[in-house]
């Protein structure tokens, strides 16, 4: 078959991502006499759809795993997703609000049922999408994290935490969105810097004239407060310590109370405790005994505990409520503008609202030291390493995880409780009858599991744990990780604590973060801003080979992608260059007959190219072990393009157009081993056009596809140190040569004759071994050189390293006329060089014109004496 003269990448992904699931080449089975490398995907949400994130994060696992693959590890990408219990929840109630339902109103168990119909229906959309990127997942092994097996290791690992004494349910402060009215885990929180007030409010003693002045951000929180605080160290107030106050508008008595972690400097340095509402004012409250008083409903609205004015309100009209009634009574003082953080849930945005309520916690510290000690000796190992700072940062100061939320979509908690005795006891299977008195009137807990409670599981629960299956014991601990730095708390920290806890080891030996895709003007892509970039969209309109190869190339290790729809054009014409160069290379092979390269023929390009293939395989190997997928990337780029395409190439056609059979034969020989050889090298990184390219060679083929060949190793017999001085020096000549011809405007159809001046020995052995590539190359029809030879009359000339070239233009141009030209080319240049001079010797203009304008000129001055300079001596060869 013949390549087609336009690269079709649809035509051409299509084609072969169906043939590899066709013969089954992303499958992988326990085999011990092989070395397992194995990757779990981080399971995207089955409601999410693609984005650039998700481009970056799976080109890079398929990289590594196509490398691995092709290195002949039994390579496992194990694919899935994760049914992520709010996301999903909210998704199907909208579409129940469509025809006016709630899920209240269907009841648990037929929501459930129209959950799990919608996720049968759409949950495998952004599966169908990962496969346009070209990922070679394992998808015979596919699982979901409400799978029966994974939500077996659920209760599981839920029922040995609970009978270890490491999960308990207790009365504390979370975060409650109102929205979705479920608890979120102190990682679900998203902190935006906000314009505000800060509300400066009077609190009247109690039978005494005066009072304190309280700052505050929330004065609608004002009527669940149980006390005033100030810092024991605050001189103002130590007069008044153990005084009464009456809390306005609600009237109840409240104490004057001092703790130390009041900031004297906020505000008045006087603070309302309102325990019920506040996760620093609980603690205050727990040392200070004070009542707890909750004012807000599920929905963040009022309850009885409120002032009758704002029963049943909004949160914040209730807060302008409570500021009016205040100005009326006398006890509002001023507001002022404050910027403070404030959190929001990170499904639907809502202000979240710190809430008490009785919620089930894990003790995370008995399960983070252990964690810490295996990231401290090295089992688990970071890349980029400064992310092990942060890792560590974070468990150490680690807080009790609240696990429970109340919504229905997701595990739900494996605790029952008995009416009759009042027992309350966990159990991985669905038990018939209280264990402590045999009564069958038990009921289970409403609530379900976050969800990152089963994703930690994820590496050992989608190879069969509890039970120890061959899968478990051949690919666990997997190889590497590869995540963004948005879940390292979410997911990776717990994922290691998990792994450690009950596999006795890190479920990873490396962590690879990368950075943040992020737009062009360094914003995080996002719907609100309207600047993100469907992947989709750029495998459609680029393909998904320059799609790949521009995002990794783009971004160094570990820092954030800045991207815009116009640098793909850097993958697409990388892949126009190398259908190009491959479909030259296969129409004109194609009547040879290729033989095996014999070493004893290699001439200096020949090893020269041989060298800088080998040292690029070695480099490559280096790069791609370090995570430097963008030096990977370079480098194959810069070998390809650079040195085979614009040098060996061009050189070979003097062999591959001559008459000589044998010369013949050997030039495509050498053109098919280094091209297949680069199609190897370039595989993991364009998986598709290089398969194409591939199948197309016409070389033996043992195996059916170049996903299962061997990626190239580094071959130092094919390393000659000496060849690349030799092409160097080739090159410098063929550069002058084209550039005196260039600058002196000589016809490219016009053969020219050029001398050569030189006394080196290392010089002459390159012009006596490569004359008819440079006469190739260059345009000449004849070679003088020597060292004692003289300058031809009117010609122009270049120096070299040792040498200097004399190009003789009696015969290709009109001199009279080019010197014309040349002269009033340095009128110009000279003019430019005088205004230039002018500008930058005006104290004006270098005192009042901005830094960059200035600099500029510098840069337009240089410039235009470098011309001068360079059109001088063209002038001065020409007498």
């Amino acid at each position: 078959m013949e390549p087609g003269k336009r690269y079709d990448p649809k035509k051409v992904e299509e084609k072969w991502y169906k043939f590899w699931e066709e013969n089954n080449l992303f499958h992988s089975e326990v085999d011990t006499a092989r070395t397992p490398f194995a990757i779990v995907i981080p399971p995207p949400n089955v409601t999410g759809v693609l984005h650039m994130g998700h481009g970056l994060n799976n080109t890079i696992q398929d990289i590594l795993i196509r490398w691995r693959r092709m290195q002949g590890y039994n390579a496992l990408w194990l694919p899935g997703t994760d049914h992520a219990g709010i996301a999903t929840q909210n998704v199907v109630e909208q579409e129940l609000a469509k025809s006016g339902k709630t899920r209240h109103k269907v009841g648990r168990e037929r929501f459930i049922e129209l959950v799990w119909q919608w996720k049968e229906k759409y949950g495998s959309t952004i599966i169908e999408q990962l496969r346009k990127f070209g990922a070679s997942c394992d998808w015979v092994r596919e699982r979901f994290t409400m799978d029966e097996g994974l939500s077996c290791a659920v209760r599981e690992v839920f029922v040995r935490l609970f009978n270890e004494g490491l999960i308990y349910k207790g009365k504390y402060i979370i975060n409650w969105c109102p929205r979705c009215q479920t608890a979120l885990a102190d990682e679900e929180v998203e902190h935006e810097t906000e314009q505000a007030f800060l509300y400066y409010i009077e609190y009247p003693f109690k039978n005494v004239n005066g009072g304190i002045v309280v700052a505050t951000t929330r004065p609608e929180t004002m009527l669940g407060d149980t006390a005033v605080a100030v810092n024991p160290h605050d001189k103002r107030y130590k007069k008044h310590l153990g005084k009464t106050l009456i809390l306005p508008l609600v009237k109840r008595e409240i104490p004057l109370i001092s703790d130390g972690y009041v900031d004297s400097e906020f505000g008045s340095g006087a603070v309302k405790i309102t325990p019920a509402h506040d996760p620093v004012d609980f603690e205050m409250g727990i040392r200070h005994d004070l009542e707890q008083v909750n004012i807000f409903n599920v929905d963040a609205t009022i309850n009885e505990n409120g002032i009758p004015e704002c029963i049943g309100m909004d949160r914040y009209e209730c807060r302008e409520v409570v500021v009016e009634e205040l100005k009326k009574r006398g006890n509002f003082i001023k507001q002022e503008p404050y910027t403070h953080e404030v959190g929001h849930c990170y499904r639907c945005h809502t202000v979240i609202e710190p809430y008490l309520s009785e919620q089930w916690f894990v003790k995370m510290k008995p399960l983070a030291n252990a964690a810490i000690e295996a990231v401290k000796g090295g089992k688990t190992v970071f890349h980029p390493e400064r992310w092990k700072k942060v890792y560590m940062n974070w468990m150490y100061n680690i807080r009790d995880w609240c696990i429970s939320r109340q919504i229905w979509w997701g595990h739900r908690i494996p605790v029952y409780y008995c009416r009759e005795c009042g027992s309350v006891f966990a159990s991985v299977d669905e038990p018939r009858g209280c264990g402590s008195c045999e009564s069958k009137e038990i009921y289970q807990d409403e609530d379900v599991l976050d969800t990152w409670f089963s994703s930690q599981l994820w590496p050992f629960s989608t190879l069969g744990w509890p039970d120890k299956t061959d899968d478990l014991l051949y690919y666990y601990p997997t190889s590497v990780l590869v995540t963004d730095p948005g879940i390292l708390f979410f997911w990776v920290a717990r994922m290691i604590m998990s792994g450690v806890k009950f596999m006795g080891e890190t479920p990873f030996k490396d962590v690879y973060i990368h950075g943040i895709v992020m737009d062009a003007q360094g914003r995080k892509m996002s719907k609100s801003l309207g600047n993100g970039i469907d992947p989709l969209e750029v495998v459609e309109k680029y393909g998904a080979d320059a799609m790949r190869f521009t995002i990794v190339n783009i971004t160094p290790l570990g820092q954030n992608l800045l991207l815009s729809m116009d640098k793909f054009n850097v993958g697409a014409r990388f892949a126009n260059k190398i259908w190009n160069a491959s479909r030259y290379i296969l129409m004109n092979i194609k009547d040879i007959e290729l033989r095996e390269v014999k070493k004893e023929v290699l001439d200096t390009a020949d090893k020269w190219i041989m060298t800088l293939y080998e040292e690029t395989v070695k480099k490559m190997n280096v790069v791609l072990e370090e995570y430097r997928l963008n030096e990977a990337s370079s480098l194959i780029y810069e070998f390809f393009w650079h040195e085979f395409c614009d040098w060996y190439i061009e050189i070979s056609k003097v062999k591959l157009y001559c008459e000589d059979e044998e010369s013949r034969s050997h030039a495509a020989a050498m053109l098919v081993q280094i091209l297949e050889g680069c199609m190897r090298l370039l595989h993991p990184i364009m998986p598709f056009i290089t398969e194409e390219i591939w199948q197309l060679l016409l070389v033996r083929k043992e195996i059916k596809s170049i996903m299962i060949s061997e990626y190239p190793v580094y071959n130092k017999k094919n390393v000659y140190p000496k060849s690349k001085e030799r092409i160097n020096i080739l090159k410098e000549i063929n550069y002058n040569i084209r550039n005196i011809r260039g600058e002196m405007n000589v016809p490219p159809e016009l053969e020219a004759e050029v001398v050569i001046k030189t006394k080196e020995d290392r010089i002459r052995l390159v012009i006596e071994e490569s004359m008819e590539v440079i006469s190739f190359l260059s345009g000449l029809k004849k070679i003088t050189y020597g060292g004692d030879i003289m300058k031809p009359e009117g010609s122009a000339f270049a120096v070299g390293i040792g040498y200097e070239i004399y190009l003789p233009l009696k015969d290709l141009i009109d001199i009279k006329k080019e010197k014309t030209r040349l002269t009033k080319e340095l009128e110009k240049v000279d003019g430019e060089i005088c205004k230039s001079r002018n500008k930058l010797s005006n104290d004006a203009f270098i005192n009042k014109a901005p830094s960059s304008v200035v600099e500029k000129e510098r840069e337009r001055l240089l410039a235009s004496e470098n011309a001068y300079e360079r059109v001088s001596g063209i002038l001065e060869s020409l007498k």
